[in-house]
């Protein structure tokens, strides 16, 4: 099938499919004319392409993984078992992110809190600070 065709079988846009394929994720046969032709199978690299991109991996990590995740119906899984430190590494550096986000989310609330609630209010605390 052709790339308009499959976009809207997959939900995913032109664009993004393009860009599955300049990062190696999708392999499209090419007519003489250089149309692309997408395959039936095509249609669940995508969807896995998406289910992992959604997970926070990102493409340079999926070209890796994708050749040995196994759709278990309800989600991927590895189907090699040397993948799983990779995938713990991986969500290991997603949690050290998420913790930085967190201490810098709190700090950026005590700055919230220490502004006063008006334009007066700060004018006058600016006053005080400067002696």
């Amino acid at each position: 099938m052709r790339i308009g065709e499959f976009a809207k079988r997959t939900g995913a846009s032109e664009r993004s499919l393009r860009y599955y394929e300049e990062q190696g994720l999708l392999n499209p046969t090419r007519t003489p004319s250089g149309y692309r032709v997408y395959a039936e199978s095509d249609v669940d690299v995508v969807r896995h392409v998406r289910m992992l991109l959604d997970a926070g991996l990102n493409t340079a990590f999926i070209r890796e993984v994708l050749p040995c995740m196994v759709d278990t119906g309800d989600g991927l899984a590895p189907g090699c078992p040397e993948l799983l430190p990779h995938l713990t590494r991986e969500r290991d550096r997603m949690t050290m992110a998420i913790d930085g986000l967190a201490t810098a989310r709190t700090l950026l609330d005590e700055v919230i809190a220490a502004t006063p609630p008006d334009n007066a209010a700060y004018e006058e605390w600016v006053a005080r600070q400067a002696g």
